[in-house]
């Protein structure tokens, strides 16, 4: 039913709607207010004080008297009165408002009130019907000539001309078994909310749905099927991996491991999972539990990390917890030389190595496994689609494990697709400090590096890192790292050891300041992002930032993540002199929360969605009223579109005919012409 056949609605207010993209009154039902005013708080009119915002109730005492000021501006008045007193409402071109305004009718005036000459005046107060109010009045995204009563007037009789029993695409032992209420009650109260808390069931019912038909839409866009598990997991070794531990695994471990046993085991698919968990909460104790219970079965396993130095500790972790297991690992990355890595190729190809720890180096055409089941990616932001199904391809459908820190926009895309289950760890282990996180501007550097000093001479460590390599690099006059490590050097730590790391040294040269800085030998390293992954030096206790406006949220949550590892007390210094919104906001999202899917979501509402496409080069649909950086509500949506999927056969049932025909409607602008 097109906009216009509304009552009221000529042809030039339709085209008012269609500016806002309502041509038909099913639009106008899923155009949801932008936001609510309240007008339960009524105050009596004797009770008015000076230049209070205010929603009075009352019946006009005088008619609507209009005329036209010096200026030849338009001008209406007219006195409202309530039980204890009288208010004059002054309206400004407007000459509408003399057949709007009623003798006889009770409204309810929401404005800003003045004292003139001891008499009170409203200027241009927005006013409702008392009859038609809702406490809760919504505010709808309008543009110019198109008031928001006009709207609401056509959004009550769209909801007026709704059916009885409305066809509702989620089935009532759907939403009876995810608390969801029924499609007619959700309408009506995200339009004119009965309470607050009908507006929250309201709200929970529409995002869900809508966060559950994109969940649909695009598995059915990527014609979404888990393969088949083909390397089935006979038996659990997971406890006997943790009797090597020199430590206890907090309970957050436990269950992730415990979701991953599971998975592996599971005869129908093969495993597909997201473990996040905040820097140093123990990811990779997980991964290296399930790579030996993959092992112990007669598998062999993959780590690849997006680092040198990362794949290094790795390594070096894995060898010591497997010491005296029998397990054979190798250490594959670039700077492995050539007779070595002939050998360890060698190896893995005639099963001669159990588990191989790398880089890149491990999706080259001649590295070849004889029997890979388990492929693990550390840092998932890392890494592209096309480099992490390579690595897949080197096996017979093995199992995926990612693991990250931050999961950023990419990641959670992924979460919608239904790709990759999810794991949280949201436990630190026992001793690990929180991170105090402060953000300065530059004239208090001096104070700041005074503060570095007392930790060194306590015993400590500290990190310095600067955006860039050399002075005026890229045509900036940012910190550069060689620079301000020389500065540091020649003036305010002139007795104290200083060291410099970059990416443009040799793999040498930086193993050789890293391993300075690990001893303790070096007391401040002054670095670039090249420490962002993989160096982990429990003494270490501040971390101070230089122009940290320039990196992305992601970056500076793991380089954060650098301090803190020990059971000290630790601090992030940000320093910044951009005084933008959007970087203020930023950095100060950093120093309230160490939560990385926060950190995920103030990147997706600040950075945008992205393409989740990869290639196709597709925007995602407009949704009305959910958002991609709502994960929880996400992982419920999930969580059902997993259920839908299997309780029909992915909706080919009659039972899902409604929430099919959503799934077109949702994606009808995106370039895809059917989705069946």
């Amino acid at each position: 039913m097109k906009i216009e056949q509304l009552r009221g609605l000529g042809k030039k207010r339709a085209e008012l709607f269609h500016k806002l993209g309502v041509y038909s009154v099913g639009q106008l039902l899923n155009f949801y207010p932008r936001t609510y005013e309240d007008w339960s708080d009524i105050t009596d009119i004797e009770n008015i004080r000076d230049g209070e915002t205010v929603c009075i109730k009352g019946e006009l005492a005088s008619g609507v008297k209009s005329g036209y000021t010096k200026t030849g501006k338009f001008i209406a008045k007219a006195l409202v009165a309530d039980e204890t007193g009288v208010c004059e409402l002054v309206f400004f071109n407007n000459p509408y408002i003399r057949t709007m305004l009623k003798s006889d009718v009770e409204y309810r005036f929401l404005g800003k009130a003045t004292k003139n000459l001891n008499a009170l005046q409203m200027i241009s107060p927005t006013f409702m019907d008392e009859s038609e109010s809702n406490e809760i009045k919504p505010i709808y995204n309008l543009t110019a000539g198109l008031p928001n009563y006009v709207v609401i007037k056509a959004v009550r009789q769209a909801i007026s001309l709704l059916p009885e029993e409305v066809n509702d695409p989620l089935p009532e032992e759907l939403r009876e078994k995810y608390g969801l209420c029924g499609l007619r009650y959700a309408i009506e109260n995200i339009h004119f909310p009965e309470s607050s808390e009908a507006l929250a069931t309201a709200k929970k019912r529409l995002v869900i749905e809508e966060l559950l038909v994109l969940n649909l839409g695009l598995r059915k866009l990527k014609n979404h099927k888990r393969g088949d598990n083909k390397n089935v997991i006979k038996k659990d070794y997971s406890k006997e991996f943790e009797s090597f531990l020199s430590f206890e695994l907090t309970n957050a471990q436990k269950n992730a491991i415990c979701d991953c046993v599971n998975d592996v085991m599971d005869p129908d698919v093969s495993m597909n999972r997201l473990v996040q968990g905040d820097v140093g909460s123990g990811k990779t104790a997980v991964a290296g539990s399930l790579c030996y219970t993959v092992i112990k079965n007669g598998g062999q396993a993959a780590v690849m990390a997006p680092t040198e130095i990362l794949a290094e500790q790795h390594y070096n972790s894995f060898k010591e917890i497997l010491k005296d297991t029998g397990v054979r690992i190798a250490l594959l990355t670039g700077s492995v030389k050539k007779s070595e890595k002939d050998s360890i190729r060698a190896r893995l190809e005639s099963g001669e190595l159990d588990l191989v720890i790398g880089t890149h180096a491990l999706i080259t055409d001649n590295t070849q496994f004889k029997n890979l089941v388990l492929v693990v990616t550390d840092e998932q932001h890392r890494f592209g689609v096309a480099q992490r199904a390579k690595l897949l391809s080197k096996g017979n459908s093995p199992h995926l494990l990612v693991m990250s820190a931050t999961p950023i926009p990419r990641t959670l895309g992924l979460i919608i697709f239904g790709d990759l289950d999810i794991s949280i760890i949201d436990e630190l282990p026992p001793g690990r400090q929180e991170i105090h996180t402060l953000l300065i501007d530059s004239s208090k550097r001096q104070r700041a590096l005074g503060f570095i000093r007392r930790e060194v001479q306590r015993g400590f460590q500290a990190y310095i890192v600067c955006p860039l390599v050399e002075e005026g690099e890229g045509g900036s006059d940012l910190a550069s790292a060689e620079e301000y490590a020389a500065e540091l050097m020649l003036n305010y730590f002139s007795d104290i050891p200083v060291g410099i790391l970059h990416g443009k040294m040799k793999p040498a040269e930086k193993e050789a300041v890293m391993s300075q800085f690990s001893s303790g030998e070096l007391k401040i390293l002054v670095a670039t992002t090249v420490i962002e992954v993989g160096i982990d030096v429990p003494n270490a206790t501040i971390m101070m930032i230089e122009n940290a406006e320039r990196f992305g949220l992601s970056q500076l949550h793991q380089l954060r993540g650098r301090v803190g590892r020990g059971t000290e007390k630790s601090w992030c210094i940000l320093v910044s002199d951009s005084d933008t919104e959007n970087s203020r906001e930023r950095l100060k999202t950093m120093c309230t929360t160490r939560d990385g899917f926060k950190i995920a979501d103030a990147d997706l509402k600040l950075r945008g969605p992205g393409d989740f496409f990869g290639s196709r080069q597709h925007g995602l649909p407009q949704l009305n009223i959910s958002s991609l950086a709502d994960t929880r509500n996400l992982e419920i949506s999930q969580k059902i579109a997993d259920y839908v999927v299997a309780d029909s056969n992915f909706l080919y049932d009659d039972r899902y005919r409604a929430l099919n025909a959503e799934i077109t409607r949702l994606f009808r602008d995106t370039g895809e012409e059917s989705l069946n």
